[in-house]
């Protein structure tokens, strides 16, 4: 194992969508605790430096694991399929659709109970959105597919914190 070496490497985890979030925390402090620049301080400065570096890499794969939305589109970028969200808006004429109504309803939602509803519905979509997303990546290896439902989770995500925006001002 590198710094190069892959986040389910370095985590010693099987590269799948589903993973164990406790597993995933755990890891990340036996990780860390291995790591820790202080435990090099005899060793000299060159060894804290790669201590730090070492410890700046399992931070970053640590945050890429842990979310499922990064985690997707880690596996999908790792299998050849790039996310391409800034030049690829390409979305199902459905999911369009319903984006427009979620925004006209959070324009014209008045009241705390008006937004907490379509953030239910929007949370909803997110979390069935995840685990389909899971089940192309894991079940079918098909990461084109993956990679259009992580595109579709970066916009419920960008909208899910308009709707906390939105409830902050209420």
């Amino acid at each position: 194992m590198n710094l190069q070496s892959n986040d389910f490497e370095i985590f010693g985890l099987a590269p799948r969508f589903a993973q164990d979030k406790s597993e995933i925390d755990t890891r990340w402090k036996e990780l860390q605790r291995e790591v820790h620049p202080d435990r090099f301080a005899m060793h000299g400065t060159a060894s804290q430096r790669v201590a730090m570096q070492w410890s700046v890499r399992i931070n970053e794969a640590y945050q890429r694991l842990k979310n499922p939305l990064r985690r997707a589109a880690y596996l999908c970028e790792m299998h050849g399929v790039e996310i391409q969200a800034e030049n690829n808006t390409t979305m199902p004429s459905d999911f369009l659709i319903q984006q427009m109504e979620w925004r006209e309803n959070l324009d014209e939602a008045k009241n705390e109970e008006a937004v907490n509803r379509l953030g239910d519905e929007v949370y909803k979509e997110q979390n069935d959105t995840i685990e389909h997303c899971g089940y192309l990546i894991d079940e079918h290896q098909d990461y084109a597919a993956a990679a259009a439902d992580v595109r579709k989770m970066m916009f419920i995500e960008r909208f899910a914190l308009d709707i906390e925006r939105k409830l902050d001002l209420i």
